[in-house]
Protein backbone atom coordinates (compact mmCIF):
# COMPACT_ATOMS: atom_id res chain seq x y z
CA UNK A 1 0.00 0.00 0.00
CA UNK A 2 1.14 3.52 -0.77
CA UNK A 3 1.07 5.87 2.23
CA UNK A 4 -1.01 9.01 1.84
CA UNK A 5 0.53 11.26 -0.78
CA UNK A 6 -1.82 14.10 0.04
CA UNK A 7 0.85 15.33 2.42
CA UNK A 8 3.51 17.76 1.15
CA UNK A 9 6.73 16.40 -0.36
CA UNK A 10 10.04 17.40 1.17
CA UNK A 11 13.17 17.89 -0.94
CA UNK A 12 15.78 15.73 0.78
CA UNK A 13 18.75 18.02 0.25
CA UNK A 14 20.50 20.97 1.80
CA UNK A 15 21.71 22.18 -1.61
CA UNK A 16 19.83 25.36 -2.63
CA UNK A 17 20.86 24.92 -6.27
CA UNK A 18 19.11 21.55 -6.37
CA UNK A 19 16.09 23.08 -4.61
CA UNK A 20 15.80 25.70 -7.35
CA UNK A 21 16.09 23.20 -10.21
CA UNK A 22 13.54 20.81 -8.69
CA UNK A 23 11.09 23.62 -7.88
CA UNK A 24 11.43 24.94 -11.43
CA UNK A 25 10.55 21.62 -13.07
CA UNK A 26 8.32 19.83 -10.55
CA UNK A 27 5.17 21.90 -10.78
CA UNK A 28 2.95 21.20 -7.77
CA UNK A 29 0.36 23.26 -5.95
CA UNK A 30 1.75 25.91 -3.61
CA UNK A 31 2.70 24.47 -0.23
CA UNK A 32 2.96 20.87 -1.46
CA UNK A 33 6.73 20.95 -2.11
CA UNK A 34 8.92 21.98 0.80
CA UNK A 35 12.56 22.71 1.53
CA UNK A 36 14.14 21.54 4.80
CA UNK A 37 14.37 25.19 5.90
CA UNK A 38 10.56 25.37 5.77
CA UNK A 39 10.39 22.84 8.61
CA UNK A 40 13.39 23.67 10.80
CA UNK A 41 11.52 26.10 13.04
CA UNK A 42 8.75 23.53 13.60
CA UNK A 43 10.98 20.57 14.43
CA UNK A 44 13.22 20.10 17.43
CA UNK A 45 16.25 18.89 15.47
CA UNK A 46 18.28 20.09 12.50
CA UNK A 47 17.88 18.37 9.14
CA UNK A 48 19.83 15.11 8.84
CA UNK A 49 23.22 14.83 7.20
CA UNK A 50 23.26 11.12 6.33
CA UNK A 51 26.44 9.35 5.34
CA UNK A 52 26.19 8.64 1.62
CA UNK A 53 28.12 5.39 1.62
CA UNK A 54 26.17 3.61 -1.10
CA UNK A 55 27.98 2.12 -4.06
CA UNK A 56 25.45 3.46 -6.57
CA UNK A 57 23.53 6.68 -7.14
CA UNK A 58 20.30 4.85 -6.35
CA UNK A 59 21.60 3.61 -3.00
CA UNK A 60 22.69 7.11 -2.01
CA UNK A 61 19.40 8.66 -3.11
CA UNK A 62 17.49 6.13 -1.02
CA UNK A 63 19.71 6.81 2.00
CA UNK A 64 18.94 10.53 1.79
CA UNK A 65 15.24 10.20 1.03
CA UNK A 66 14.67 7.79 3.90
CA UNK A 67 16.64 9.91 6.39
CA UNK A 68 14.81 13.13 5.52
CA UNK A 69 11.45 11.37 5.54
CA UNK A 70 12.02 9.97 9.02
CA UNK A 71 13.15 13.41 10.22
CA UNK A 72 10.12 15.22 8.81
CA UNK A 73 7.43 12.51 8.89
CA UNK A 74 6.76 13.45 5.26
CA UNK A 75 7.45 11.71 1.96
CA UNK A 76 10.90 12.92 0.90
CA UNK A 77 12.35 13.29 -2.59
CA UNK A 78 16.13 12.88 -2.88
CA UNK A 79 18.46 13.43 -5.80
CA UNK A 80 21.87 11.87 -6.28
CA UNK A 81 23.97 12.86 -9.24
CA UNK A 82 27.23 11.51 -10.61
CA UNK A 83 29.64 12.49 -13.35
CA UNK A 84 31.10 9.54 -15.24
CA UNK A 85 34.17 10.45 -17.33
CA UNK A 86 35.25 7.94 -19.98
CA UNK A 87 39.00 8.59 -19.77
CA UNK A 88 38.89 8.15 -15.99
CA UNK A 89 37.12 4.77 -16.11
CA UNK A 90 33.87 6.33 -14.91
CA UNK A 91 35.34 8.48 -12.14
CA UNK A 92 34.42 10.55 -10.23
CA UNK A 93 31.10 8.71 -10.45
CA UNK A 94 29.17 8.58 -7.19
CA UNK A 95 31.94 10.59 -5.52
CA UNK A 96 31.47 13.61 -7.80
CA UNK A 97 30.43 15.98 -5.01
CA UNK A 98 33.39 15.13 -2.79
CA UNK A 99 36.02 14.03 -5.28
CA UNK A 100 38.61 16.50 -4.02
CA UNK A 101 37.85 15.69 -0.35
CA UNK A 102 34.96 15.63 2.09
CA UNK A 103 34.85 19.43 2.38
CA UNK A 104 35.73 20.14 -1.24
CA UNK A 105 34.29 23.19 -2.97
CA UNK A 106 32.91 23.08 -6.50
CA UNK A 107 36.13 24.74 -7.65
CA UNK A 108 38.24 22.12 -5.87
CA UNK A 109 36.43 19.33 -7.71
CA UNK A 110 36.70 21.05 -11.09
CA UNK A 111 40.40 21.70 -10.53
CA UNK A 112 41.04 18.04 -9.78
CA UNK A 113 39.01 16.91 -12.79
CA UNK A 114 40.95 19.14 -15.19
CA UNK A 115 44.24 18.02 -13.65
CA UNK A 116 43.31 14.36 -14.08
CA UNK A 117 42.41 15.04 -17.73
CA UNK A 118 45.55 17.01 -18.47
CA UNK A 119 46.87 16.00 -21.89
CA UNK A 120 43.78 13.97 -22.81
CA UNK A 121 42.71 14.95 -26.37
CA UNK A 122 39.29 16.41 -27.04
CA UNK A 123 37.92 13.30 -28.73
CA UNK A 124 38.67 11.26 -25.61
CA UNK A 125 37.06 13.59 -23.07
CA UNK A 126 33.58 12.09 -23.23
CA UNK A 127 31.51 12.18 -20.04
CA UNK A 128 27.97 11.61 -18.83
CA UNK A 129 25.94 13.14 -16.03
CA UNK A 130 23.51 10.76 -14.38
CA UNK A 131 20.74 11.71 -11.96
CA UNK A 132 18.64 9.42 -9.79
CA UNK A 133 15.55 10.62 -7.94
CA UNK A 134 14.05 8.57 -5.13
CA UNK A 135 10.83 9.20 -3.21
CA UNK A 136 10.54 7.47 0.15
CA UNK A 137 8.09 7.49 3.03
CA UNK A 138 10.30 6.44 5.96
CA UNK A 139 11.86 3.19 4.70
CA UNK A 140 9.24 2.53 2.03
CA UNK A 141 10.41 3.21 -1.51
CA UNK A 142 7.56 4.81 -3.48
CA UNK A 143 9.17 5.80 -6.77
CA UNK A 144 12.62 6.00 -8.41
CA UNK A 145 13.74 7.56 -11.68
CA UNK A 146 17.09 7.77 -13.51
CA UNK A 147 18.03 10.00 -16.45
CA UNK A 148 21.31 10.82 -18.23
CA UNK A 149 22.94 13.64 -20.18
CA UNK A 150 25.97 12.74 -22.35
CA UNK A 151 28.60 15.31 -23.27
CA UNK A 152 32.30 16.08 -22.87
CA UNK A 153 34.71 17.93 -20.61
CA UNK A 154 36.43 21.04 -21.96
CA UNK A 155 39.92 22.15 -20.96
CA UNK A 156 39.05 25.45 -19.25
CA UNK A 157 35.95 26.54 -17.29
CA UNK A 158 33.46 28.78 -19.09
CA UNK A 159 30.37 30.57 -17.79
CA UNK A 160 29.11 31.94 -14.50
CA UNK A 161 25.84 30.06 -14.07
CA UNK A 162 24.99 26.62 -12.71
CA UNK A 163 27.09 24.86 -10.10
CA UNK A 164 29.38 21.89 -9.63
CA UNK A 165 31.03 20.75 -12.85
CA UNK A 166 28.74 22.89 -15.04
CA UNK A 167 31.54 25.28 -16.20
CA UNK A 168 33.49 22.41 -17.84
CA UNK A 169 30.64 20.21 -19.15
CA UNK A 170 29.28 20.67 -22.68
CA UNK A 171 26.24 18.49 -23.48
CA UNK A 172 26.36 16.39 -26.64
CA UNK A 173 25.29 18.41 -29.68
CA UNK A 174 25.74 21.75 -27.89
CA UNK A 175 28.48 24.38 -27.92
CA UNK A 176 27.78 26.04 -24.56
CA UNK A 177 28.68 24.66 -21.16
CA UNK A 178 25.88 24.23 -18.66
CA UNK A 179 27.29 27.27 -16.87
CA UNK A 180 26.89 29.40 -20.02
CA UNK A 181 23.25 28.43 -20.52
CA UNK A 182 20.21 30.07 -19.00
CA UNK A 183 18.43 28.06 -16.35
CA UNK A 184 15.68 27.17 -18.82
CA UNK A 185 18.19 26.09 -21.49
CA UNK A 186 20.01 23.87 -19.05
CA UNK A 187 16.92 22.32 -17.51
CA UNK A 188 15.50 21.46 -20.93
CA UNK A 189 18.31 18.96 -21.59
CA UNK A 190 20.03 18.29 -18.27
CA UNK A 191 20.05 15.00 -16.41
CA UNK A 192 18.20 16.54 -13.47
CA UNK A 193 15.66 18.37 -15.61
CA UNK A 194 14.85 15.18 -17.49
CA UNK A 195 14.65 13.18 -14.26
CA UNK A 196 12.35 15.66 -12.53
CA UNK A 197 9.98 15.83 -15.51
CA UNK A 198 9.89 12.05 -15.75
CA UNK A 199 9.32 11.84 -12.00
CA UNK A 200 6.47 14.37 -12.25
CA UNK A 201 4.77 12.30 -14.96
CA UNK A 202 5.06 9.06 -12.99
CA UNK A 203 4.05 10.75 -9.74
CA UNK A 204 0.86 12.11 -11.33
CA UNK A 205 0.03 8.63 -12.63
CA UNK A 206 0.82 7.13 -9.25
CA UNK A 207 -1.40 9.47 -7.31
CA UNK A 208 -4.18 9.13 -9.88
CA UNK A 209 -4.29 5.33 -9.71
CA UNK A 210 -3.12 4.69 -6.16
CA UNK A 211 -0.86 1.89 -7.39
CA UNK A 212 2.67 1.41 -6.11
CA UNK A 213 5.64 1.69 -8.46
Amino acid sequence: MIPSLQRPLLIASGNPHKHDEIFRELILEEGTLLRPADLESKLATAPPDPIEDGETLLENALIKASAFSRWSSLPALADDTGLMVDALDGAPGVYAARWAGENATYQDNVTRLLKELGGVPEDQRGAEFRCVLALCDADQVILTVEEKCPGFIIEEPRGEGGFGYDPVFVPLGETLTFAEMTADQKNAISHRGLAVRRFAQLFRELTATGDSC
